[in-house]
Parts: structure tokens; sequence; C-alpha cells
């Protein structure tokens, strides 16, 4: 299998403060990867890097075989899917879902005059159906619900065949009927061998779709740990990453933790 992303040695340094230090990282072909850490470790960072909208300070940084500092990025983000809040802000209300999602055919957040053809509609039907959001293809943008708009973002980033799939925080405010919706979703699309590889970055175990593969967990910029999740995601390595004592449990496909009782 190929890298899909390599870091070797990254650092990005923000007025004298190091956001990400020292990272040596690779995700391959089919993997699908968590990045897991509490508030300001670095993980949105990590995630901007691999869509290439965030250079390194020093180290090297290869998205899809191409590196960055040496390749035109307008070429190689259209072959990364992503999903994020900023990018929910960029996205006109007034557009219905399906105009949302066509519009990522283009590499635009709103539409112009541009014509769509036949088999690009297909496409995004195809991807709001797996998403749950068909009965929603005529509704604003902007009347949606937080769940709804996670969804169309989902199905929008899908729409390119990206070979990469970044999701940051893509269950950020959404209530436990929405999280779990979203949850089962997500897992349905890891588990699809024909997906692209993913990373999603999140603050809780719970969020964490069946399907995923690996498990990076960061804190103050540098990495604690990284690889297969059934070996990562231990007690230990978590507590050690949130810096309290946490209980990791797995069933059923899906992880929980839980800080121990004060004594």
């Amino acid at each position: 299998m190929s890298d899909v992303l390599e870091l070797v040695d990254v650092s990005v340094v923000r007025e004298g403060r190091a956001l990400v230090e020292d990272v040596s990282w690779s995700v391959k072909e089919g993997e699908r990867w968590v990045i897991l850490g509490p508030n300001g470790a670095g993980k949105t960072t990590l995630l901007n890097v691999a869509s290439s909208y965030l250079f390194p300070t020093s180290g090297t940084a290869t998205v899809l075989g191409e590196r960055l500092g040496a390749v035109d990025v307008f070429e190689l983000r259209p072959r990364i899917g992503m999903a994020s809040s900023a990018l929910t802000e960029k996205l006109p209300r007034s557009q219905t879902v399906l105009q949302t999602v066509l519009t990522a055919a283009y590499g635009m957040t709103a539409g112009w005059r541009e014509d769509y053809d036949a088999v690009d509609e297909q496409r995004a039907l195809a991807f709001l159906d797996r998403l749950g959001m068909s009965e929603y293809l005529d509704r604003k943008f902007g009347t949606l619900s937080e769940g709804e708009r996670k969804r169309t973002q989902i199905a929008r980033a899908m729409m390119t065949d990206p070979e990469l799939l970044l999701l940051d925080e893509p269950a950020a405010g959404l209530d436990l009927g929405g999280r779990e919706d979203l949850v089962r979703r997500l897992g349905r699309l890891a588990r699809d061998p024909y997906a692209p590889s993913m990373i999603m970055v999140t603050h809780h175990v719970e969020e964490i779709p069946p399907g995923f593969t690996h498990v990076l967990m960061i804190r103050q910029g540098k990495v604690l740990t990284a690889g297969p999740v059934e070996t990562e995601l231990t007690s230990a390595n978590l507590s050690r990453c949130f810096g309290l004592p946490l209980v990791v449990e797995y069933d059923g496909g899906r992880w929980t933790a839980q800080g121990l009782p004060l004594g």
C-alpha cells in the first residue's frame, strides 16, 4: 500500500509558538485514522497540513505523492475532500441542499452560471441519499439543523471522488440522536473498501465510527502515540493524552471513556 500522507519532522510555528512540533506520521491507502487530543493540541493544524491549506514551517509534508512546496496546490486540492465548520460558514445559506453539493464539482462554494452534466447530478443525488438527505434536496442550506448541515457537507466532500477524505470534528454540536446517526453513516462509509482513505479529528472516543482502523494521539503539539486503534487506544495512552485518569472500554464496535471517580 502506498502512502496518501507522509509527514517527516513537521513543525508549524506561529508567532514564536509551535502548533505542532517534529511530527512524523504516515497514512497508507485504505486506512481510516482518528486524531484524538484535547483543545489546542494541534489536531486541526495537522488536518490543515493534510489538506494543503497550511504548509510546514520545517520538515516535509507529502500529500497523495506530491510534496507541499513543490506542487500546484490548486491541482492537488480537488483530490482531497474536506468537511469542517470553517467551510460551513462559507457555504451560501440561500442555496438548496442539492446546489450546495453540486458546486463542489467545480471546486466552488456558490453557484454562478455553470452547467452540470447529468452524471454530476446523479453523483450528488447518490451521495445525499447515502447520507440520509434525499428528502431535503430543495431545502435551503441555511434552514437545516446542525446534523443535516454536517451530512450535506460530507456528501459535498465526496463529490469530486477524492483520494483522501478529511473530517474536522464532524459530530461537534450534535445532540445524541444526531451524533449516533452520523457515526452510524460514517461507519458504513469507513467499511466500504471503495471509499477513500479517511482522517477524522475528534475530542471524544464515543464519536469514533466502527471501521476506523488507526488512531493518532496528540498533546501540546507532539504525537504521543500512533498506530492500530485496537493496540493504541488504551486507558494508559488516553489518560496521558488528556492529563487525567481515564478508563477506555470497547463493546459492539464502539469505544467509550470515562474518568475515575474522585477519592
